[in-house]
């Protein structure tokens, strides 16, 4: 699996009980992958002046057409903001409609970014255990 590096929020030093996103994009052939990432790497250019937001990774498995994102918020209104972001919601209008989509909310109080990661790496693995 490739990663991003941790993407900083403006929340980033927000301790406590924090939320945490995990999406994944399966789409159904190889000629669309290049394009949805492009769009979501995009997207992640927003991410340090977006409120409430922690930190974020990008992932992907291009050889699975598998992509998405691990995400953490201070709160579900942070989350519900981005999602509703005009440039989300086209790239989810463009390619929610090619492939699979598959996401999972939890709180935690960690803030350790591997902690989180190891957490959501299970979770993308179908090992559901979260932490």
């Amino acid at each position: 699996m490739l990663r991003s590096k941790w993407i900083i929020g403006p929340a980033a030093d927000l301790t406590g009980d924090l939320l945490v996103s995990v999406t994944e994009l399966t789409l159904n052939d190889f000629r669309r992958t290049p394009g949805a990432y492009r769009a979501g790497y995009a997207l992640s250019r927003e991410w340090p002046r977006l409120p409430g937001a922690v930190g974020q990774w990008l992932w992907a498995e291009p050889l699975r057409r598998r992509l998405g994102s691990v995400s953490v918020w201070r709160d579900r209104a942070g989350l519900r903001g981005f999602v509703g972001l005009p440039a989300h919601v086209e790239i989810m209008r463009k390619y929610r409609h090619l492939g699979t989509t598959r996401a999972t909310t939890w709180h935690t109080d960690e803030a350790d970014p591997l902690v989180i990661w190891r957490a959501a790496d299970r979770w993308l693995k179908n090992e559901h255990v979260l932490e």
